[in-house]
């Protein structure tokens, strides 16, 4: 695999440091940072079942949000059609 090198200032790579865990390297520790996260990693508080209904809840009410969009777009549109304005 190919590397590059990176220059941290030391204030950068002991918070860097302090993220690892035992038997990661610098590289994992930059992706496990760097990428995405489930609820349950972000806070370390919740169970995988508590997560997990977390983003169900996160995603139902997201769904919910476009419809009600959807529905005020379209009485826009639908009053902007009645009084003959466009």
């Amino acid at each position: 695999m190919a590397t590059k090198t990176i220059s941290l200032d030391e204030k950068a790579y002991e918070q860097l440091k302090a993220h690892k865990k035992e038997g990661e390297s610098f590289s994992d520790v930059v992706k496990r940072l760097a990428g995405e996260r489930s609820w349950s990693e972000v806070t370390g508080i919740l169970n995988p079942d508590e997560a997990e209904a977390f983003e169900d809840t996160i995603a139902e009410s997201r769904s919910r949000s476009r419809a009600r969009s959807d529905r005020i777009a379209d009485k826009l549109d639908a009053a902007t059609n009645r009084d003959g304005s466009k």
